[in-house]
């Protein structure tokens, strides 16, 4: 049996941050499920494409390979997911912050294989597209509060979508400069 559509509509500017409408601006219109389901293909499909030299090579000091923006970008869909998750249960809810940055050192990317980073980015958007075909229609505008800011569920879904779309950015950089 085909799954039910769900629509998810764009979020209104007064349900995130201003940090956050650089995220939700760069995704396109249409189905926001839809698009998270290519999006990981894309992702995977340039990470793939990436010289295996240069999937772990940081193009600067401080900079990120391409491996620690994948293994961030699935951290993050974890978190944002999360949060999520506890706000459309739960509207006013509190979750503290997260230092991704704390994230990205600690997860030691460049350690692992592509393989297995594409597949951890396939399960994460699998786990992702599955919570969001599960919330409830009433609960898309449920906000609640993380790292001291207040959210709503329906824009933490474009945010996971337009996070994404930001770092895809480099991905393709990395891959074109190896080709």
């Amino acid at each position: 049996m085909p799954l039910a559509p769900v629509t998810i509509t764009r979020p209104c500017v007064d349900e995130f941050l201003p940090y956050f409408g650089r995220y939700i601006d760069l995704v396109p219109e249409g189905p926001l499920l839809t698009s998270l389901r290519r999006q990981v293909d894309e992702v995977c499909s340039v990470l793939e494409a990436i010289d295996p030299a240069a999937v772990t090579h940081r193009p600067a000091a401080g900079a990120w390979s391409p491996l620690d923006i994948a293994v961030h970008l699935a951290d993050t869909e974890r978190v944002l997911a999360y949060r999520a998750f506890t706000f459309a249960r739960s509207d006013g809810a509190e979750l503290p912050g997260v230092e991704f940055e704390e994230f990205a050192e600690a997860a030691d990317a460049n350690g692992r294989r592509v393989n297995d980073v594409v597949a951890e980015l396939r399960a994460v958007r699998a786990a992702t597209v599955a919570l969001l075909r599960s919330v409830q229609d009433s609960a898309w505008t449920h906000r609640g509060t993380a790292s001291g800011s207040t959210i709503s569920v329906r824009a933490l879904a474009y945010v996971i979508a337009g996070h994404e779309l930001h770092h895809l950015v480099d991905l393709r950089r990395a891959a074109d400069s190896t080709e």
